[in-house]
């Protein structure tokens, strides 16, 4: 499964194979545990996001609500993807840091963490990492960010 066409976070587990339904479920649960107020769970591009609600904020780039991390499950592998991570070389450190400390090897792509079973993943560095930033501090990064290429 690379890309899903459901329309609810229930529908999309449904969907999953009874392993990787019980690894997402999991991290999953992990998130949502995590994730300050402000941000919401549904699914958007094929995979359950975490987002900033347009009503919230809606001078986003391609007029998408701004997606915070994401959860799902590919073809070749299932991955959790931290948008705080990629957009922001200090926690891009402190994250890769604190992932080598936990013994487990990490297997990371621009913003997502791929593994292949639940336990390749730290899960509470996963939750911790999605409890760093709130999502005033989110908005003021990205605002940034896009300030800093409209200068270019």
């Amino acid at each position: 499964m690379a890309k899903s066409n459901a329309t609810t976070v229930a529908a999309y587990l449904k969907e999953l194979p009874a392993d990787r339904k019980k690894a997402i479920e999991a991290v999953r649960k992990v998130i949502l545990k995590n994730l300050p107020k402000g941000y919401i769970e549904r699914m958007n591009w094929g995979l359950i996001c975490y987002e900033v609600p347009l009503e919230r904020f809606p001078n986003t780039y391609n007029g998408q609500p701004l997606c915070y991390a994401a959860l799902a499950a590919q073809k070749n592998h299932m991955a959790v993807y931290l948008m705080n991570v990629y957009g922001h070389k200090e926690t891009e450190t402190w994250f890769r840091k604190r992932y080598a400390e936990s013994g487990k090897k990490l297997d990371m792509g621009k913003s997502c963490v791929r593994f292949k079973k639940l336990e390749d993943l730290p899960l509470d560095l996963i939750g911790e990492t999605i409890s760093r930033v709130p999502v005033d501090k989110y908005l003021k990064v990205y605002e940034a960010s896009r300030a800093k290429s409209a200068a270019r």
